[in-house]
């Protein structure tokens, strides 16, 4: 869930607003996925005194009684639905790191890029809570980390609207593990503008003992090549804080222009060599392939904006979305190659592999999500779905429709729309021979648009189903 968009200010880095989870009535999923966020749940359960009111808050949480909640250091806050007509302020408090124990937090985290890169990509590493523990800092809530509060009269320790909160936060918590650290006292732009200043100042430490060990020749004993401009090192100490001296003293490196194609890997299926036969070549090289063309995309496309740095063009994958990606690449020699390894890796059959292609030509990782997960809409979501379908059935006979959480089905026609998580409607039509349904068509931003479609070129459709069923 991200957070809501507020004003710049000094301050908005220690105060974060999250709009209220919607209703998830009847569902028993766990409120936690994440290993960091269930350690936040046994926190809460193991502090509670009352585990019969640790189930109605619960309950409250899947209905949606807990409203937007605001995040700031030590300190959760909400407004809890409870029974009378205005709703209770709940709380939880959280024991906030001393500054010594953030010194050595930090101190553990900047010492390995990895854990750095972790939390960019909002996980949290074990190693990173084992180095941390190595520090004698416990980042984890354990019991009695957590002291929660409401405003409503029952005694309950917590009450059912405190835990309510509680497991709404462990959510939270799931999506972005800053909300624990935010909690436990510093901001995400803080600390990584502690960990740059750290990484910054080490660098400058072994810039320093390299040049009073040589006479400006690297480890491997050649010269070093002269670079016009100044390095990293120089541009982040010279003033620290200041982002536009920072800019300044990167753009005073001449960035060449973007080749017209990416450039070729090594060929490594026919080298030889105990070296060589302890890795899959093959793998390899087509990795590297794609990694060229990626960075070719990134470097061709960065140089059309005036912010690249502020411009995120290629989202974080998991290894099966990036599976997917490779495999629905228009190259088909390749493609066929990937498409085959991916089947043996996941243990999939051609049919789930051809719809996860299909879903990922409609619409990338938010394609591939429609298919494979239903979700429940926002009352908002719904009504705006009903509005716009509402107008384009206006001056005809409307397909009749059963709604399902995101998606919208049209039985008699074979066809179906599926809202997305970022807010497209994706066409679905049925496979009369088995009953399947088959992401085919474009995503549209509304589901009139989508349904259109679909049941404009009904026979079109259908012969393009035809032609991807494997």
């Amino acid at each position: 869930m991200a957070p809501r968009k507020k004003a710049a200010g000094p301050d908005d880095d220690r105060t974060r607003s999250f709009p209220a989870f919607p209703p998830a009535v009847g569902s028993r999923t766990a409120f936690a996925g994440s290993w960091w966020g269930q350690a936040w749940v046994d926190a809460l359960e193991t502090t509670s005194m009352d585990a019969a009111r640790l189930g109605r808050g619960r309950t409250y949480a899947r209905r949606g009684a807990v409203e937007d909640i605001t995040v700031t250091p030590g300190l959760a806050k909400a407004k809890v639905q409870g029974s009378r007509p205005r709703p209770y302020t709940s709380t939880v408090e959280v024991e906030q790191l001393s500054d010594a124990d953030w010194d050595r937090l930090l101190k553990a985290v900047a010492s390995r890029a990895a854990h750095i890169a972790a939390l960019l990509d909002k996980d949290m590493p074990p190693e990173l809570l084992d180095d941390a523990k190595a520090a004698g800092v416990r980042l984890l809530p354990a019991a009695g980390d957590l002291s929660p509060g409401c405003s409503c009269p029952d005694w309950g320790w917590p009450c059912k609207h405190a835990s309510a909160l509680c497991y709404q936060i462990a959510r939270l918590l799931d999506t972005d593990p800053f909300v624990l650290l935010l909690l436990r006292g510093r901001g995400e732009q803080e600390l990584m503008e502690e960990l740059r200043t750290r990484n910054a100042a080490a660098a400058a430490t072994a810039t320093a003992h390299d040049s009073d060990s040589g006479t400006g020749t690297s480890r491997l004993g050649t010269e070093t090549p002269s670079v016009v401009g100044i390095s990293a090192v120089e541009a982040f100490s010279a003033a620290p804080g200041d982002p536009a001296a920072l800019l300044a003293g990167i753009t005073a490196f001449e960035i060449p222009a973007a080749p017209d194609v990416p450039g070729r890997p090594p060929v490594l299926a026919a080298a030889t060599g105990e070296a060589v036969d302890a890795i899959d070549a093959v793998a390899l090289e087509r990795l590297a392939a794609d990694t060229a063309g990626r960075a070719h995309t990134l470097r061709t496309l960065y140089t059309g904006f005036d912010e690249p740095a502020a411009t995120p063009l290629m989202p974080q994958l998991t290894t099966w979305q990036d599976a997917v990606r490779m495999a629905a690449e228009e190259d088909e020699a390749a493609s066929e190659e990937v498409y085959e390894r991916v089947l043996s890796a996941y243990d999939l059959g051609d049919v789930q592999m051809s719809m996860s292609i299909l879903a990922w030509r409609q619409g990338g990782s938010a394609g591939l999500s429609t298919l494979e997960t239903a979700w429940t809409p926002t009352t908002a979501d719904k009504a705006r779905a009903r509005r716009s379908l509402e107008d384009w059935t206006a001056d005809g006979d409307p397909p009749a429709l059963r709604v399902w959480r995101n998606r919208w089905t049209a039985q008699a026609e074979g066809v179906q729309v599926r809202l997305g998580t970022d807010h497209r409607w994706y066409p679905y039509r049925r496979d009369p021979e088995d009953g399947t349904w088959w992401p085919l068509g474009t995503a549209e931003h509304d589901p009139a648009s989508a349904l259109a479609t679909l049941l404009t070129d009904a026979d079109k459709a259908a012969e393009h189903l035809g032609l991807v069923r494997p």
